[in-house]
């Protein structure tokens, strides 16, 4: 079905379930069936050939994990998608399957504490050669591209302090010098950015956060060019990194409402930001939709949204952090983001926990921040949270 002409919630809710399911079921079952039967061996050799639609066994595709695939690639205008067993697993696999020795990535020093941690220490491993740039000097991105580029790897917002890199600007300038580029999407998500549209190859997502909504499921996705998508499938089918069945459902279900999530999460974000803004014992505030944040103008023009996540740093240090922390009462003090329930941590415990205290403040990273993903809480009961706790410190 061709949903170009409705809207991203209505796709939320039926994109990949238009057909009924098994004996009319209206929601899609959960197949842990590992392998499938077929009694024409002409037919099974066409599937398992891949010219044929259908299914063999479950590391490859299932149709549980084929209805989550569906509703992304839809939702962000992609040609096909695959899905992986977690986020990191969608990073990792997209990485080694379009890399080998000899080949050059151009990326940002403001990654995910994983994707920098493949940048510094592993791909380097196998001689691929990595050049990490300020996010945000551009004139300095397009200058190594121009050098000779294979793939372009960027974040936008970045994780944790919430950076905003030009995607049409250095998508442009990737595609002349024949690189990829790979965007993660993640902070954004689809109702609020759309990469491919601005001129990206590929965009992944760690689905445990907002795609999945509610903390309890793990997975990865990425969509995009079918020749690309097709690459990274058959790495992973071997690399053995899939998303199993059960995942795939909650992380499908709860994708249907995720567009009410955002909506409410992103109006939550900008209320607390600017509260915070106006706060004494807070230093600075890191969120695109405030229009003193340095990439507000490039967000408004790529984004419809600006997303559930801001982050802000106390005066105090982190001495402070570790006072004002445990005196949240409606936060969870917990790693991952993008929960229906608001979460929050400093970055040398969530974020960027595999690298040292010299490596993030390399990175730009002060230990005295605060990364804090609004759920779909009240507002004003968020906001008298943070108060009380921040009048104890």
């Amino acid at each position: 079905m061709d949903f170009s002409e409705y809207k991203k919630s209505t796709a939320s809710v039926w994109a990949g379930e238009t057909d009924l399911f098994t004996q009319g079921a209206v929601t899609p079952p959960i197949i842990k069936s590992v392998t499938f039967g077929y009694d024409d061996l002409d037919e099974w050799h066409r599937v398992a050939t891949g010219n044929a639609d259908g299914y063999i066994y479950s590391r490859n595709t299932n149709p549980t994990v084929h209805v989550l695939e569906e509703k992304i690639r839809i939702l962000e205008g992609a040609e096909a998608a695959t899905s992986f067993a977690t986020g990191m697993g969608a990073i990792s696999n997209t990485l080694f399957a379009l890399l080998e020795p000899g080949k050059r990535v151009v990326s940002l020093k403001d990654t995910y504490g994983g994707a920098s941690r493949l940048f510094l220490d592993f791909l380097p491993r196998y001689q691929v050669n990595v050049t990490l740039c300020d996010t945000t000097d551009f004139d300095a991105i397009e200058t190594e591209l121009a050098k000779g580029c294979d793939l372009l790897y960027l974040e936008t917002p970045t994780n944790p302090t919430l950076k905003i890199v030009d995607l049409r600007r250095l998508a442009a300038a990737a595609k002349k010098v024949g690189a990829v580029t790979v965007v993660d999407n993640t902070f954004a998500t689809p109702i609020n950015q759309n990469p491919l549209a601005l001129g990206a190859d590929l965009v992944l997502h760690s689905a445990t956060k907002f795609l999945c909504g509610h903390s309890d499921a793990m997975g990865g996705v990425l969509c995009g060019r079918k020749d690309l998508i097709q690459k990274v499938f058959q790495f992973r089918e071997i690399n053995g990194a899939s998303l199993q069945a059960d995942p795939a459902y909650l992380i499908a279900r709860g994708m249907k409402t995720l567009e009410l999530r955002i909506e409410r999460q992103n109006a939550s974000a900008l209320t607390i930001a600017q509260y915070l803004k106006a706060h004494p014992k807070v230093s600075e505030v890191f969120y695109p939709g405030l229009e003193s944040h340095p990439g507000h103008a490039i967000a408004k023009a790529q984004m419809s949204g600006f997303g559930g996540i801001l982050s802000f740093s106390l005066t105090g240090g982190y001495e402070q952090v570790k006072q004002f922390l445990p005196r949240l009462q409606f936060v969870h003090l917990a790693a991952s983001l993008g929960s229906v329930s608001t979460l929050a941590g400093p970055p040398r415990t969530t974020s960027h926990v595999e690298l040292t205290e010299e490596q993030r403040s390399l990175l730009g990273i002060p230990e005295s921040l605060i990364r804090y993903s609004v759920g779909i809480e009240n507002v004003s009961d968020l906001i008298t949270d943070l108060e009380r706790a921040l009048a104890l410190v």
